[in-house]
């Protein structure tokens, strides 16, 4: 029998319902599903911060979820190889990235090495950007509270 290899990454800083849905509905759709926690290194270059929560912890939350099947850092800035490392069949993204330039490239790139890019809705009430801003709020209202 083939097993269909999943592979579905991401930062999952600040863990929310967004995060589990695309691991829940990854799942659903191969037989093995890794989901690769990018570095603090990878997330600041790519996102210019570091995370809220660190890698060991964040890997061992993502690990810690039903529908992962394996949990592993995520160190290459190229996704092709990430592939060539870990061999799936399935990369699995957010559809922010659908019909952009990157989604194409990245649509491209898969394709010449037999990976099909399945897109999931974007969780569009809550995302990790809007928690650290709620967080932030929160703090500053809490130190002029102080004064």
């Amino acid at each position: 029998m083939v097993q269909r290899i999943g592979y579905a990454a991401g930062a999952y800083d600040l863990f929310h319902i967004g995060h589990l849905n695309i691991l829940k509905h990854a799942k659903s759709q191969c037989d093995w599903l890794i989901a690769g926690v990018v570095s603090d290194e990878l997330c600041e270059a790519s996102k210019g911060q570091r995370p809220v929560v660190p890698l060991t912890e964040r890997l061992s939350i993502v690990q810690a979820v039903k529908y992962v099947d394996e949990g592993v850092e995520e160190v290459f800035p190229d996704k092709l190889d990430t592939w060539d490392h870990l061999r799936f069949d399935i990369f699995f993204k957010g559809d922010d990235w659908r019909g952009t330039a990157k989604g194409r490239a990245l649509e491209d790139r898969f394709a010449k090495v037999g990976v099909e890019v399945v897109y999931f809705p974007y969780t569009v009430h809550t995302s990790s950007t809007q928690l650290r801003l709620a967080l932030a709020a929160i703090n500053a209202n809490q130190v002029g509270a102080n004064r």
